[in-house]
């Protein structure tokens, strides 16, 4: 592993697969002229509208979104994450919420449903039930050994809150992990940066994390603030609210100079 850039890439995604994916185009763009490698799209980053008719489009969105990322991955010679899109289940009315990992010639090397579904009645009103729609996958993450990039480990938004998830990821030797989001503006506002912060902490890795931001339909806000963040807690890069990259270093010294300082990894009983 040698030291690289990586981008967490935020959006506002909307209820129209080409403006989302168009939207996509333009940050992988900006990302790449800034030197990013390695590179994360948010959850639902090429739909995010009502869940009828994300379940109407879902076989299209599945097909359109990875062959925009096997585009992408290639015409800009990147490694891409597509943190979180429809694929259907083989389920009447149910999809996966699916985040892959592609290199720069266009090859899946790593695939991940989203295990753990937010079925919650936020306090601002808002209540979300993701189980409708959503078939919660039933292994978890593999870790993807890259000699170029690292450990890669993926997860996606509501996961950020099981560490046991990450856990398994570290123990399999991750050493960077996304967390895609499209976290809301209620909880983001006091959990987003701590929760993140804690995986990192507790796994002494790299979490980067590709978000959502902004109002995308009807009532439904996200945080925003993508971000990256160091083994030992650092907040390396910070997107803020509109959208745009959060770009960062990942540097495998640090990862070993952490560990040293803060062995807890090897120290764990349980």
């Amino acid at each position: 592993m040698n030291s690289y850039l990586a981008a967490a890439i935020q959006m506002t995604s909307v209820p129209d697969l080409s403006s989302n994916l168009a939207q996509a185009e333009e940050l992988i763009d900006v990302a790449v002229r800034r030197g990013a490698q390695l590179v994360g799209l948010p959850e639902n980053f090429s739909f995010m509208g009502e869940e009828k008719d994300k379940l109407l489009q879902a076989e299209i969105i599945a097909k359109e979104t990875q062959i925009f990322l096997k585009k992408m991955a290639q015409r800009y010679q990147v490694n891409i994450i597509g943190g979180g899109f429809p694929v259907p289940s083989g389920e009447i009315d149910k999809v996966y919420n699916t985040a892959v990992l592609i290199d720069s010639n266009g090859e899946e090397l790593s695939c991940y449903r989203k295990a753990h579904l937010f079925d919650v009645n936020v306090p601002d009103g808002n209540t979300y039930r993701e189980s409708s729609t959503v078939m919660a996958g039933t292994e978890l993450p593999n870790v993807y050994l890259s000699k170029q990039l690292g450990h890669i480990g993926l997860s996606v938004c509501y996961d950020v809150r099981f560490p046991e998830l990450y856990r398994h990821m570290a123990q399999q030797g991750a050493d960077v992990m996304f967390v895609p989001a499209a976290f809301t503006a209620f909880t983001g506002k006091d959990h987003w940066q701590i929760l993140l912060q804690a995986r990192a902490i507790e796994n002494t890795c790299y979490i980067i994390a590709p978000a959502q931001t902004g109002v995308h339909y009807h009532r439904r806000q996200t945080h925003g603030h993508a971000m990256i963040i160091d083994p030992w807690g650092m907040i390396l890069a910070d997107a803020g609210e509109q959208p745009g990259v959060a770009i960062a270093e990942i540097n495998p010294a640090r990862i070993e100079q952490v560990r040293r300082q803060m062995p807890s990894l090897q120290h764990r009983v349980f």
